[in-house]
């Protein structure tokens, strides 16, 4: 599917990325994951919670935004759009354990589709840490005995550790790259930047060669 006004048979200058759907789960993702990273970190370090004060209120929002988090993945997968990408991000090919291996997997030699394997890592990474870090919130809440909370407790904080880290990495990359935080934005990319990074998805949108004009 591309987004174009040029003139028939010419090659479309931007493509189709991602849905409004699919745009708007990324940005309420973010959104609650934030909340939840910040909240935790005034909550959990004492200098930050003597800062805060008031306790009771931060907790509130901590719980409310953890329940909350599953919730965008659920109705998003009422969409198509997400659902096929969520299939593309769910299948790995030989040509994905290249790419990671691969010193060179920017210049475009490893044939890559619409998520390459690093994304489709990192997507794996999220809905898996999403139904954990649910689990556990669930647990701590009180509804099981201490055994389980304290067990729970210490699988909640430490994934939360490596939560905050992976999140800043993914900020770092997205920051580094306008032109996929376009394309998260408005749900459109340059042809040239798809070619590039995407050759294959790019190939398959246009069906054109994968090569930059």
């Amino acid at each position: 599917m591309t987004q174009s006004s040029e003139v028939a048979g010419a090659a479309p200058t931007t493509l189709h990325r991602f849905s409004r759907a699919e745009r708007w789960t990324h940005r309420t993702l973010g959104i609650l994951t934030g909340l939840l990273l910040i909240t935790a970190a005034l909550l959990y370090i004492p200098d930050l919670s003597a800062i805060a004060g008031n306790r009771t209120l931060l907790r509130n929002i901590h719980v409310y935004s953890g329940f909350a988090l599953p919730i965008p993945i659920i109705v998003a997968c009422f969409f198509v759009a997400f659902r096929l990408d969520a299939g593309r991000l769910n299948r790995f090919t030989r040509d994905d354990w290249t790419w990671l291996r691969s010193r060179d997997r920017r210049s475009g030699r490893i044939p890559v589709g619409k998520f390459n394997a690093g994304q489709k890592l990192n997507a794996s990474f999220t809905l898996g840490t999403v139904i954990v870090m649910f689990l556990t919130g669930v647990i701590m809440y009180g509804w099981l005995g201490d055994t389980w909370r304290t067990g729970a407790t210490f699988v909640h904080d430490w994934l939360a550790l490596i939560i905050a880290v992976m999140v800043g990495g993914h900020m770092w990359m997205a920051y580094s790259d306008p032109v996929a935080r376009l394309g998260m934005r408005t749900g459109s990319v340059p042809t040239s930047w798809a070619r590039r990074e995407h050759g294959q998805w790019a190939q398959e949108e246009t069906g054109s060669a994968i090569s930059d004009p």
